[in-house]
């Protein structure tokens, strides 16, 4: 990966910006891709978007969301604890004992997620479901009113950024659902400047996919693509207690995944495998039975429906503080659009059959 590209993301994975919150990565995200296009705009939902050959008929959108899993203050007891409500989907044990940055209105706020020690707890209930109820933050406060000094309901928080290299250019963080995504569809635009474009291109970081697609469904509606491409993560299944039979063959390092199913137009799938074997590049397949949940559900119903497929990068341990992806699924997921754009003649029928 070139070091540009590297910065850019160790730079996006340190931005706190849980779902209805982005305004940190999006600040980023602006940057980058002006670097490519002067043609950056912000919509009222949030939605950043970079444009190449704007005025061609034919348009295609690239997304992958920039928001992550988070969590809001909804209480602060008498003794200055704090409770909280999950900003999208949680698995409660993955909180205890994590570190995190509250963003407050006046900057951001370090606090711990405590729970009762194990020495203390009763054996008969160690073995029972962590709720997120159970849960709460300590910032150090010796009371309600001094923790409210710093903090106020509705202040979201999330998992303190902690990006790791790993051996064999693997590397880990939060919140790679989907800052992998959004990473991508900045990274095509340079992948695209300067060369012979038959089509627009619309690079869509989107907002609050992890309450619903949200994003997509408001910039879709705005783009109107003919084609839309949506970057998100896949589940790999190279570690141990994981199913190939429920997720298919997925390793890290082996490179993008590409999809099949009802929420994949057959035509724009097939000419992405296309694509990959014509160039090289290397791909796994996964299958997709019923929608997907990510954008690519929401460009694909949108107005009279759009050609629609999904392209998804490797990950493991997805909605936890140690996400892994590879840098080299990384940088094959860019390439691997890239190359389906500089393909398409913008005369393409996506109609199936």
């Amino acid at each position: 990966m070139e070091r540009d590209s590297l910065a850019f993301l160790k730079d996006l994975m340190k931005q706190p910006s849980p779902s209805g919150f982005e305004v940190p990565a999006q600040k980023v995200i602006r940057g980058r891709m002006k670097v490519f296009t002067p043609k950056v705009t912000t919509d009222v939902h949030g939605n950043v978007t970079g444009c190449l050959n704007e005025k061609a008929p034919v348009k295609v959108m690239l997304a992958g969301h920039v928001d992550e899993i988070g969590l809001m203050i909804t209480h602060v007891d008498a003794n200055g604890f704090i409770f909280f409500a999950p900003i999208g989907g949680w698995d409660p044990p993955v909180a205890v004992g994590q570190r995190v940055s509250i963003m407050t209105a006046k900057g951001e706020v370090a606090g711990v997620i405590g729970r009762k020690p194990v020495h203390l707890i009763e054996p008969s209930e160690r073995s029972k479901e962590v709720k997120l109820e159970d849960l709460w933050l300590d910032i150090g406060a010796k009371n309600k009113k001094d923790a409210l000094k710093s903090v106020a309901i509705g202040d979201p928080l999330v998992i303190l950024p902690d990006f790791i290299e790993l051996k064999n250019n693997l590397i880990s963080s939060r919140a790679f659902d989907d800052r992998a995504g959004a990473w991508v569809v900045v990274e095509v635009l340079k992948k695209l400047k300067g060369r012979k474009l038959n089509v627009a291109v619309h690079s869509v970081v989107t907002v609050q996919e992890e309450l619903g697609l949200r994003g997509a469904i408001t910039s879709a509606y705005n783009v109107h693509p003919q084609i839309g491409i949506a970057v998100d993560v896949g589940f790999a299944s190279d570690f141990p207690g994981a199913d190939p039979k429920k997720i298919g063959e997925v390793g890290l390092g082996k490179g993008p995944i590409l999809h099949c199913g009802a929420n994949i137009n057959p035509v724009l799938g097939k000419m992405m495998c296309r694509v990959a074997k014509d160039k090289k590049i290397k791909y796994q397949m996964q299958a997709e039975p019923r929608a997907t949940g990510t954008d690519a559900n929401a460009i694909q119903l949108n107005r009279g429906g759009s050609a629609t497929a999904l392209v998804s990068v490797p990950n493991r341990y997805m909605h936890s503080p140690v996400e892994v992806v590879s840098l080299d699924d990384l940088d094959l997921t860019v390439r691997l659009i890239a190359e389906t754009i500089l393909a398409l003649t913008g005369r393409e029928n996506y109609i199936p059959g």
